[in-house]
């Protein structure tokens, strides 16, 4: 028997992460109405619309929060209403909902998307000013609801939505549909669903079921839309198709880089651009911001290095004044870096904001839980969260949090990489990329595949990059040339050294020509 993976068995090995899903076609998608308070919900929004009544939507500054503006937004547009759209300033106004956003609101009709579970005294505000909240969110319900006219959240109790690792984009899109419903009107929402794969995508929900379905749906729908934002990233990035890689690298960072460094009213815009020249206009803006991002949190990034404990379970760091928009991506990349979950601290004066990120199956949010006495506020979800703390409790907070997650079991730590195994080199082709392809969109639960190739021997190397990070190798083994690229390299290979490594498989696409591309995850350099 061969030590090696056959095409036959990675198939067989990546279907079987789909033989439980429920919803695997859009006609299988389940009803609106299963949300608890969604029909209550409807009924008011219908009753806004018909009596011309302003409505105020109050969105995030993240890309999930964004897009989830937008969708509301622009359906109720297109059926014949004018909300105003607020979302927040992470600087100025700080999280969703708040009581300094709500006292300059004179409308009756506040609705939220993306955030507001956690608003109770914004709530009460709305209450005394005869405002009607409809509070549509994701995020984990705390034990007191706010007394809002109607919460729309998945994972609140009594909500009978049969699928509740859903976004704040889906929410929103799914109360679209109740409101065309409720109104009796024709309306085809499927032409959000472009946008609404990017906000699935970019807030890490879990590639199953009702999302595979929206998310493969809507890669397609990006490649052949017409909106002209995404027409001008194309054009900006010289893209001729997405994949599902380019919403996390590319799209997501993008519409989320005008609210960790100013004001994501500006990616809001962008996205509501009528004409290819605005879209350009706004773009650009939006390119200059990210490339600011980058700069400030390759710096956070390094800095943190030099403070890691590299035997602790989790990474925990803090520094003075640190830029709050980026602390979420540095911690991201600190998890990925040492396959741990990270968080990241900006303290100013004696507050310490954070931004936590988990690997594999380690709830962060349910271990944030765990210190709650120590915190003045959390949020989040099971892969990401918020939290602020008193910089005096922090040391504390380290202590105890890494004293917690020793006692979970030693698989948790054990490579978030899903390895399939030994492949042989001869393997890498053009049929096995259609059979990795086909089970895109990969992310949460359905992690991309990782393979191992040993003593494959390097015949060239390059340094690639601006910042000369990027190690380009040319391998043999067996008499086989593989082409493959160690991005943000540890390990430098040497021509004529022998190396075993992990990697996933790409399409390299260049001048018209497509060749597999190995994409190095770790490398072992034989002496």
């Amino acid at each position: 028997m061969s030590k090696y993976l056959t095409k036959k068995e990675i198939k067989e090995i990546l279907s079987q992460r789909f033989k439980d899903d429920k919803f695997t076609s859009l006609s299988s998608l389940p009803n609106p109405f299963l949300f608890k308070d969604m029909e209550k919900s409807a009924k008011r929004v219908a009753k806004a619309i018909k009596n011309h009544e302003k409505i105020t939507i109050v969105g995030d500054y993240d890309v999930d929060g964004i897009i989830s503006s937008y969708i509301l937004s622009d359906f109720l547009e297109q059926i014949g209403s004018t909300p105003e759209v607020i979302i927040p300033n992470r600087f100025s106004d700080g999280y969703g909902v708040s009581v300094n956003i709500i006292e300059k609101i004179n409308q009756s009709l506040v609705i939220t998307v993306d955030n507001g579970i956690s608003a109770i005294d914004a709530a009460l505000l709305c209450k005394e000013k005869n405002i009607d909240l409809i509070i549509t969110d994701h995020h984990i319900p705390p034990a007191d609801l706010p007394e809002a006219y109607a919460i729309i959240n998945p994972k609140q109790e009594n909500c009978f939505f049969p699928f509740k690792e859903i976004c704040g984009a889906q929410v929103a899109w799914y109360f679209a549909a109740a409101i065309k419903k409720e109104l009796n009107i024709s309306f085809n929402l499927l032409e959000y669903i472009d946008l609404l794969s990017i906000a699935i995508v970019a807030d890490m929900m879990e590639l199953r079921s009702l999302n595979r379905v929206l998310v493969k749906k809507g890669l397609k729908a990006i490649n052949k839309s017409k909106r002209v934002s995404l027409l001008s990233i194309k054009e900006q990035f010289s893209k001729n198709l997405f994949g599902s890689e380019d919403i996390s690298f590319l799209l997501a960072p993008l519409l989320n880089s005008a609210g960790r460094m100013d004001s994501a009213m500006l990616s809001y815009h962008f996205l509501k651009s009528k004409n290819i020249q605005e879209a350009r206009m706004l773009l650009q803006k939006i390119v200059n911001l990210n490339e600011e991002r980058k700069e400030i949190e390759s710096e956070l990034f390094e800095e943190s290095l030099l403070m890691i404990d590299k035997n602790q379970k989790i990474i925990i760091v803090w520094g003075e004044n640190w830029h709050e928009g980026v602390i979420g991506i540095v911690a991201a990349r600190l998890a990925r870096r040492f396959n741990k979950p990270a968080i990241v601290f900006s303290l100013h004066k004696n507050i310490a904001k954070g931004s936590a990120r988990s690997i594999g199956e380690i709830n962060i949010l349910e271990l944030i839980k765990t210190q709650k006495d120590k915190i003045l506020g959390f949020g989040g979800h099971k892969g990401a969260a918020g939290l602020s703390i008193m910089k005096e409790e922090l040391e504390s907070f380290k202590s105890s949090l890494e004293k917690n997650i020793i006692k979970l079991d030693d698989k948790f730590f054990q490579t978030s990489k899903n390895i399939l195994g030994e492949i042989n080199p001869k393997e890498i082709d053009f049929e096995l990329l259609d059979i990795l392809e086909n089970f895109e969109p990969y992310g949460q639960k359905n992690p991309k595949p990782y393979f191992l190739i040993k003593n494959a021997k390097v015949k060239k190397e390059r340094i690639l990059g601006k910042s000369k990070n990027h190690q380009k190798l040319i391998l043999e083994r067996d008499n086989l040339i593989l082409e493959s690229i160690n991005f943000n390299y540890e390990k430098k290979a040497s021509i004529g050294t022998k190396i075993d490594m992990c990697f996933s498989i790409s399409k390299n696409r260049y001048r018209g020509y497509i060749t597999p591309q190995l994409l190095i995850e770790k490398i072992n350099l034989q002496s």
